[in-house]
């Protein structure tokens, strides 16, 4: 079973998108299908806090990487700058996803 995006008005998929998708197709109530997406969601990004890779089968995986800081410079000055580390989220799309685009 697909779902099968056909009219959405704006070029963001929202998670009320994606909820009134699944009411739609799917047949979830609307209180259940926000429910859904919110869990879905939060499931991913707690794997992602506890550092944990998190695979989606034939779309794609999520991997929390860590940038160590770094020199830049202030493009109006050209005064060099310190850009902090940080943590960011990496997203790698499935074979089965790249060859559908």
């Amino acid at each position: 079973m697909g779902l099968f995006i056909d009219s959405i008005d704006t070029p963001a998929l929202t998670r009320s998108d994606l909820a009134e998708l699944l009411f739609e197709r799917v047949g979830l109530n609307k209180r259940e299908a926000r429910d859904f997406i919110d869990a879905f969601f939060e499931l991913i990004v707690s794997h992602l806090a506890q550092g944990q890779e998190t695979k989606i089968s034939g779309f794609g995986s999520f991997e929390l990487l860590s940038k160590p800081s770094r020199p830049g410079r202030n493009p109006r000055s050209g005064e060099s700058v310190a850009i902090p580390a940080k943590r960011v989220v990496k997203f790698r799309a499935s074979a089965a996803l790249k060859n559908r685009l």
